[in-house]
C-alpha cells in the first residue's frame, strides 16, 4: 500500500529538472515533494477553517478573517506549485560542496516561494497593525520596506556570485526595522487601545518577529550558502511558514473573537447599511429629495 501511495506522487518524474536546457544537480526528491504537498494540505484545511469562522460573525467583523484565510490560501498554491516540481529556476552555485546532497554546480531555487512571500507577508503585517490600529500611513511604509526585504532575498537567491549578499544585507535591513516596528511601536499602540487588544498583539507579534528572523538562516543555509539538500531547505522553510501563517492566523483570529473592529479604527459599514448624509443642511435620518436639493424650502418640484 505504501508502495503504491509513494508512486502516485510522479511530479518529478513529469516536470522534470530541465529548465531552458540547463540541467540542476540539486533538486529535491521524492520526499521533498511529498513534504511540499503535505504543507499544501495544511494550508488548504487552514483557509476552509478561516473562512468558516469567519460566517459565524457578522460581515462588518471578518476583516481579519479574511485577510488571514487569503494568506493561506496563497500559500497552498506555492506549495502545490512546488511540489509539483514546478516554479523554479536553476541557479548557479556560489560554494560548491562535496557532500553528494549538494554537490553539483547548480541547484533548484524556487522562485515561487518570494512569489508566495511578495503576496502574504503584507497581510501578515497588515493583521498585526491593524491590530494594533496602528495609522495607515505607518502601515503602507512598513509593507514597503517589506516588500523591499522579499524582493532583495529573491534577487540574492538568483545572482550567482558574492553579490548575492549585499542583497541579503539589504533584506537583513528592512527585517531590523520590520521587527522594531512589531516590537516598540505598534506594541505601545496596542496597549494604548486596550489590555485585551495589547495582549493579542503580543502573542502574535512576538510570535512573527521570532519566527521572521529564522528566514535569514534558512536563506543562509539554503540558497546561498548551499549547505543543505533541497530536501532538508523544503522542511525548514515549511516548519516556519506553517508557523507564521495556519499557527499565527488560529491564534490571531482566537485573540479576535471578542474585539470590535471599530475598537481600532476600522468602520466598516455592511452592504445594507443606508448612507447617513452629512452637511450643514442635513440632520441624520432625515431623507432629502434629489429632485429639489436646491429648491428652496416651501417651493415645489414642477
Amino acid at each position: 500500500m505504501a508502495e503504491h501511495l509513494h508512486a502516485r506522487n510522479d511530479a518529478l518524474k513529469t516536470n522534470g529538472f530541465t529548465f531552458n536546457g540547463i540541467n540542476t544537480q540539486i533538486n529535491i526528491t521524492p520526499r521533498g515533494s511529498d513534504w511540499y504537498f503535505t504543507v499544501c494540505a495544511v494550508m488548504t484545511v487552514s483557509s476552509i477553517v478561516f473562512v468558516g469562522m469567519g460566517f459565524r460573525k457578522p460581515r462588518t467583523h471578518r476583516v481579519f478573517h479574511y485577510i488571514t484565510a487569503s494568506i493561506t490560501m496563497v500559500a497552498a498554491i506555492a506549495y502545490f506549485t512546488m511540489g509539483a516540481n514546478l516554479g523554479w529556476a536553476p541557479t548557479e552555485v556560489e560554494f560548491h560542496r562535496r557532500d553528494h546532497e549538494v554537490a553539483g554546480n547548480y541547484r533548484e531555487i524556487f522562485y515561487v516561494r518570494y512569489i508566495d512571500w511578495f503576496i502574504t507577508t503584507p497581510l501578515l503585517l497588515m493583521d498585526l497593525l491593524l491590530t494594533a490600529g496602528m495609522p495607515w500611513p505607518t502601515v503602507l511604509y512598513v509593507i514597503l520596506v517589506d516588500e523591499i526585504m522579499i524582493v532583495t532575498g529573491l534577487v540574492g537567491a538568483l545572482v550567482t556570485t558574492s553579490y548575492k549578499w549585499g542583497y541579503f544585507t539589504i533584506g537583513c535591513v528592512a527585517l531590523v526595522y520590520i521587527v522594531y516596528q512589531l516590537a516598540w511601536e505598534a506594541r505601545i499602540h496596542a496597549n494604548h487601545v486596550g489590555p485585551d487588544v495589547g495582549r493579542v498583539f503580543l502573542w502574535c507579534g512576538s510570535l512573527t518577529a521570532v519566527v521572521w528572523i529564522l528566514y535569514p538562516i534558512a536563506w543562509g543555509v539554503c540558497e546561498g550558502g548551499n549547505l543543505i539538500s533541497p530536501d532538508s531547505e523544503a522542511v525548514f522553510y515549511g516548519i516556519l511558514d506553517i508557523i507564521a501563517k495556519p499557527v499565527f492566523g488560529a491564534i490571531l483570529l482566537f485573540g479576535h473573537r471578542n474585539i470590535d473592529p471599530a475598537r481600532l479604527g476600522l468602520r466598516i459599514r455592511d452592504v445594507n447599511e443606508r448612507i447617513v448624509p452629512e452637511g450643514p443642511n442635513v440632520k441624520p435620518g432625515q431623507q432629502r429629495n434629489a429632485g429639489n436639493v436646491n429648491a428652496p424650502e416651501g417651493s415645489t418640484s414642477a
